[in-house]
């Protein structure tokens, strides 16, 4: 255990000592900050229409900003996540130092979690800095808070699920560009994948839903914890991180 943390506390501090970690974070907060008060004038505009005309349902804070807004940060990690794992085991190839690190005193999983849980840390910094606009909410507003807790649990699988990803084709290969590009296309492929349910038979629809990343967020958006996404969830780390495995233990035998 030691020897995993002391992996991702260095990886994470190399993200600091380059401009990488602060342009991410810095992006990542520009545009949730103007996704979250646009979203608010709009409700602001909806209760004030509602107030006047009495007609309609009544809009409430989690319908109208909470799930929107999580939903488009998840649409922002989908291209976030490629840029922060893309450098994880591609560097490491590029300067040869991966062979080291497989000589290393260490096993090949401890590698292997040491650098999951340093991207993985990075994003949840991100997702930390972004706790301000639910307590802005729950300051000026009566969000549902088990909505509020089902999307940031929703987005934390969400996240591991796209480190694991990104770590397994950084693995692959020692251009981080390519190691990027391989995984968004991964990623997108398994977000297209709900909206090809819609027009699938009634067979295919299921195994095609049951696939996909964003279905699975779904349930958490409604504040509803199913065991069944959670499985998904961690099958999906689970076999991301048993590729990059096999990958590296290649390496290792080459």
């Amino acid at each position: 255990m030691t020897s995993i943390l002391l992996i991702a506390r260095r990886d994470l501090r190399n993200y600091f000592t380059s401009p990488i970690a602060y342009i991410v974070i810095a992006v990542f907060l520009l545009l949730m900050g103007w996704m979250f008060f646009n979203l608010l004038s709009f409700f602001q505009q909806q209760t004030n229409q509602f107030a006047a005309l009495s007609f309609g349902t009544k809009p409430t804070l989690s319908d109208s900003v909470v799930r929107p807004l999580y939903g488009n940060m998840n649409v922002i990690l989908l291209f976030v996540a490629p840029f922060i794992t893309m450098r994880l085991l591609a560097e490491e190839r590029k300067d040869h130092t991966v062979e080291l690190l497989l000589t290393a005193p260490v096993t090949t999983f401890q590698i292997i979690a040491g650098k999951f849980l340093s991207a993985l840390m990075l994003i949840l910094v991100m997702l930390g800095l972004s706790l301000v606009y639910p307590l802005i909410l729950l300051v000026a507003g009566n969000p549902d808070p088990g909505v509020l807790a089902g999307c940031y649990a929703g987005l934390f699988f969400v996240a591991a699920t796209y480190v694991a990803v990104g770590l397994f084709w950084s693995s692959r290969t020692e251009n981080q560009i390519v190691a990027a590009v391989l995984t968004f296309g991964t990623l997108l492929f398994f977000w297209l994948i709900s909206w090809a349910a819609h027009q699938a038979g009634p067979i295919w629809k299921e195994t095609l839903e049951h696939l996909s990343i964003i279905g699975h967020y779904a349930n958490f958006s409604q504040g509803v914890l199913d065991t069944s996404d959670v499985i998904y969830y961690l099958s999906f780390i689970g076999f991301g991180l048993f590729l990059t495995q096999v990958s590296l233990d290649a390496e290792n035998w080459s």
